[in-house]
């Protein structure tokens, strides 16, 4: 069995082309919701639709994003010193289930967000061999096709600031996954919309951090 953290905070609309694309606008404060560490899974490793998702469906999406994982516990850090608290960084792909996301949960994202595989995650590279995580480019593709293409450098509210921001009179833990929000491309927003299917192949490549590529089925 795969490691789990013992937390993954996750934040939604974080990039402003992402937001317009779902009809929303961009918050003043970061949306946070958390998933269920047992959804995590690896590189190479299926992403499995389960049976409760044909609820509805299909209704099962992409999300590619950059992972921050946490060094040691924190609680209350400055922005001038949150990046200290960064072991390194992940790709992910924040797997979301829209209807049970949207609507089959009295608006809460969790339940949506956290069926079993629904974050695929990379392998783990030092905050140091990445450098700047505020200027690196982030792709999606779908069985080859680019789906989502953008910059970490577009997000509303920077690594720094949600590191300091989730600290506030909460111990974030060390190994805690933060997930940095999803840029525009998503399959939801789509016209007609483009959901995950049996035999899809999904890719996820953050510059400097690497790829994450996983199948889906059914």
């Amino acid at each position: 069995m795969h490691s789990r953290p013992p937390a993954i905070l996750a934040i939604g609309r974080n990039y402003s082309d992402h937001a317009a694309e779902m009809g929303g606008v961009t918050d003043e404060r970061p949306m946070v919701f958390m998933k269920n560490p047992a959804c995590v899974c690896r590189h190479g490793d299926v992403i499995r639709i389960p049976p409760i998702c044909r609820e509805h469906g299909p209704q099962v999406d992409y999300e590619g994003e950059l992972c921050v994982e946490i060094d040691r516990d924190c609680r209350d850090v400055s922005l001038e010193h949150a990046l200290e608290f960064v072991r390194g960084y992940r790709v992910a792909n924040d797997v979301s289930a829209r209807w049970w996301q949207k609507d089959g949960s009295g608006g809460q994202f969790c339940r949506g967000k956290s069926f079993d595989t629904f974050c695929p995650v990379s392998d783990l590279v030092r905050a140091e061999l990445v450098g700047d995580a505020q200027a690196l480019k982030i792709e999606t593709r779908l069985n080859g096709v680019t789906m989502q293409s953008s910059s970490t450098s577009l997000m509303v509210f920077p690594i720094r600031f949600l590191i300091a921001e989730l600290s506030r009179g909460m111990t974030l833990l060390a190994g805690t996954y933060i997930l940095t929000g999803t840029p525009s491309g998503v399959g939801a927003a789509r016209k007609p919309p483009v959901f995950l299917k049996d035999g899809d192949q999904v890719e996820v490549e953050i510059e400097r951090v690497g790829v994450l590529r996983n199948t889906v089925k059914e």
